[in-house]
Order: C-alpha cells, then sequence, then structure tokens
C-alpha cells in the first residue's frame, strides 16, 4: 500500500530552484510532524526539514536559509521549495513522518552540477 509519493525532483544548476511536493496518507499525515529526508550515495539518509501540524518549522544547519518547508492540510501534501541549490544538494530526496512511520516512497532524484 502506497502511503507516501513524492515529485518535483530533477536536474538544476548551481545556484537554481526545485519545489518538490509530497502526497501523505491522511491518518498519519494530519496528526504527524512531516519531513524531508535526503540520502546521497555512500551517506546515509537525513532529515533536512521537517514541519508540525501547527506549521513550526525546523531544518538542518546545512539548509538553513535555503529551504522552506511547508504543509496543506486539506490537501495532506507537504512540500519543500529548494532554493540557491548547491552540488553538496544531490540526493534522492524523501518525505516521511518525524519520527518515521510511514512505508518510504520510492523517492525523488535531485541533481544540482553544471
Amino acid at each position: 500500500q502506497v502511503q507516501v509519493v513524492e515529485s518535483g525532483g530533477g536536474l538544476v544548476q548551481p545556484g537554481g530552484s526545485l519545489r518538490l511536493s509530497c502526497d501523505a496518507v491522511r491518518t498519519i499525515f494530519r496528526l504527524y510532524v512531516m519531513g524531508w529526508y535526503r540520502q546521497a550515495p555512500g551517506k546515509q539518509r537525513e532529515l533536512v526539514a521537517s514541519v508540525s501540524p501547527a506549521e513550526n518549522t525546523d531544518y538542518a544547519d546545512s539548509v538553513k536559509g535555503r529551504f522552506a518547508i511547508s504543509r496543506d492540510n486539506a490537501k495532506n501534501t507537504v512540500y519543500l521549495q529548494m532554493n540557491s541549490l548547491k552540488p553538496d544538494d544531490t540526493a534522492v530526496y524523501y518525505c516521511n513522518s518525524d519520527p518515521v512511520v510511514l512505508r518510504w516512497g520510492q523517492g525523488t532524484q535531485v541533481t544540482v552540477s553544471s
């Protein structure tokens, strides 16, 4: 059973922007903090941004000031606006609750390269 579906990734030049979207199952979405995670080749998956049902946000130091997370509680959707992208942001991006309770989705690939 699919519980999250991520979209919006792609290839972008350094300094560019992307907006990721994630549709999540309603029963979890409305109760949990939702987060965007990423996993780069050879590295562990890390939480980069999270947003509570009350729309309080938190960010990893590496993305603070460049990424913005938001949620639409009516649509069960969480977004990640990524600006000033760097090659180090290259990774597969996933969304899930925080703490993780949902089945991981396929993720969406973000590649930052000139």
